[in-house]
């Protein structure tokens, strides 16, 4: 069985520059494994690699939908398995890099789609999120199926309503219904977790909030509305947009927006960690430098031309 290997660890940690340090080492492709750098136009305030980085490794799910089309969780891995595959053929090494969880899982373990529906019940969660918002959605489902939501981002919001929609279908969880249903993978997946002290992890997310800001964000913002995309969608309700939306829109200064943004940050990353920190089959590396990195790169490089061997 071909071993891939994943790459994760929260906003900030530093999961595309170990990736370029890789591939400095190692004939690699990149899969994305993030919600929100797949779609056009939103560039900064996803991090997106640079352009550069792009032309020198191949990408894959960054930059290739716009952002009004669908994209989810289960797309994700039923595409993603293929394009391990392909890369594996072209003898080359696939490397899955990313934040979002619930992609990594996806992937990993699959997703359950078995359990039925039911549009009145369906309804009825989609005006409580229309009224009363993402976090209230999240924070009952916390009420009744605590092991799912903590495996959960509240804006991801589909995910939330769909898990409320199982517990309210079958009275049970829907991670019991995940279990009888794990996947076996065609490949062996081998997790790396990028570690950082919280007080330094947080000073590198005020940094970059401040970069994005520098480079342009509230005009590429701008530029997104202009193109006649709609404030209300999915790509767009994510830190950093929806803070600026705010701002352009005078609900709040730009002082604010960026202290919002500096805030939400944070709070995602610890979501993400709390959502890694799940999964025992991460190997955790505490990084403190770029040093830390290299020496990481240099390992994960050594495995990989060992097991070739």
């Amino acid at each position: 069985m071909e071993e891939v290997i994943v790459i994760v660890g929260p906003t900030c940690s530093g999961k595309t520059k170990l990736c370029l340090l890789l591939s400095e080492r190692l004939n690699i492709e990149i899969i994305s494994a993030d919600s929100r750098q797949i779609f056009k136009l939103l560039d900064i305030g996803t991090a997106k690699p640079t352009l550069a980085d792009l032309k020198k490794i191949k990408h894959y799910f960054v930059d290739e939908l716009n952002p009004d089309e669908d994209f989810n969780a289960s797309i994700f891995a039923e595409k993603s398995e293929i394009i391990i595959q392909e890369i594996i053929n072209k003898n080359k090494n696939p490397i899955v890099v990313g934040g979002s969880g619930l992609y990594v899982k996806a992937l990993i373990d699959g997703i359950s789609e078995s359990t039925d529906s039911n549009e009145e019940i369906r309804i009825s969660l989609l005006t409580l999120r229309q009224k009363f918002g993402n976090d209230y959605l999240y924070n009952e489902l916390k009420k009744v199926d605590e092991v799912s939501a903590s495996k959960m981002l509240p804006q991801n919001w589909k995910r939330v309503m769909r898990a409320m929609e199982v517990f309210q279908l079958t009275g049970k969880p829907i991670w019991e219904h995940h279990e009888k249903e794990i996947k076996q993978s065609k490949f062996n997946f081998k997790q790396f977790g990028l570690l950082w002290n919280r007080e330094v992890l947080y000073k590198n997310i005020e940094i970059r909030v401040d970069e994005m800001i520098d480079l342009g964000l509230i005009d590429e913002v701008t530029s997104v509305l202009d193109f006649g995309y709609s404030k209300s969608l999915n790509a767009l309700n994510t830190v950093g947009y929806k803070e600026i939306i705010q701002y352009l829109e005078e609900e709040i200064t730009l002082d604010r927006a960026i202290e919002l943004i500096k805030r939400n940050t944070r709070r995602y990353a610890k979501r993400q960690m709390t959502w890694f920190n799940a999964d025992k089959r991460i190997d955790w590396y505490n990084i403190k430098s770029e040093n830390d990195l290299v020496n990481l790169a240099d390992k994960i490089a050594k495995e990989i031309n060992e097991r070739k061997n």
